[in-house]
């Protein structure tokens, strides 16, 4: 993959390379931590998740799934506003509905896997969710160009004084983190605070690549190295829906826990 950095800033498909590798730095990163979790939930080996090095590890992870997510926000409203993809009103808003829509249907079969599969604790607003609802808010906040860092930033802020006041209320409102007293979820991504991330990406994508251009130069990192992080981060939706029962199987072969 010699022409992953042409002097255009995009490789043979039109996408970013780096932005590529750091969604698939961040896959890895959650391949490590499921497993990590896995070992916990399965009493295979005694490992704190809910807390310490593991806790800010699944922040830093669902973190930089968001911010990148939120980058490529940016870059892709800006490449059809250049290509002229609005000029029908409201054309490029149901673009972005469209993509959001269809990540949340494969948060819905996470939900309805995990239901299966676990009962109590399935996913009700997983990252999943989290990153389709954020699409398809996206449009709201295409204009506000880099002053969505500060918007993030207070979205951030609000949804941690919303965990740290223990608000609770009814299980509808557990999208934009609150919930009853007794919610119990191994994945919750609320959109407070997590939807910030996506925000201040957005911001950021607009400073970096403004007008969906590489504003920057990237350093030279061997093709060895670069290439299967960015094969990763292109596939990411698939590897996210397969990797746990992968997981799971190999931890079924390994550690004979059921596979029911």
């Amino acid at each position: 993959m010699k022409d992953l950095f042409q002097s255009s800033g995009v490789n043979s498909a039109g996408r970013f390379a780096e932005l590529d590798a750091a969604r698939g730095i961040a896959i890895l990163m959650m391949i490590v931590f499921h497993t990590v979790f896995d070992l916990y939930f399965f009493n295979i080996y005694p490992v704190n998740v809910s807390g310490g090095f593991w806790r800010y590890f699944a922040f830093s992870t669902a973190s930089l799934f968001l911010l990148v997510a939120g980058i490529s926000l940016s870059v892709s409203h800006s490449r059809a506003v250049r290509l002229a993809e609005d000029a029908a009103p409201g054309r490029l808003a149901v673009k972005f509905l469209k993509r959001g829509a269809g990540i949340f249907a494969c948060g819905l079969l996470v939900t309805l896997a995990t239901w299966l599969y676990l009962g109590e604790g399935f996913v009700i607003f997983g990252i999943l969710h989290a990153i389709g609802v954020s699409i398809m808010l996206s449009p709201l906040f295409f204009r506000f160009r880099s002053k969505n860092i500060l918007i993030g930033a207070v979205v951030i802020v609000t949804g941690i004084a919303l965990a740290y006041a223990g608000i609770t209320g009814p299980l509808w409102l557990c999208p934009i983190g609150i919930h009853p007293a007794s919610f119990n979820s191994v994945d919750y991504t609320p959109l407070f605070p997590w939807f910030g991330f996506v925000l201040i990406g957005l911001g950021t994508g607009e400073m970096i690549y403004p007008g969906g251009r590489r504003s920057f130069t990237v350093p030279a990192i061997p093709p060895g190295v670069l290439s299967p992080l960015a094969g990763l981060g292109r596939h990411s939706l698939v590897i996210y829906l397969v990797h746990q029962p992968v997981i799971i199987l190999v931890l079924h072969f390994v550690a004979g826990i059921p596979l029911l």
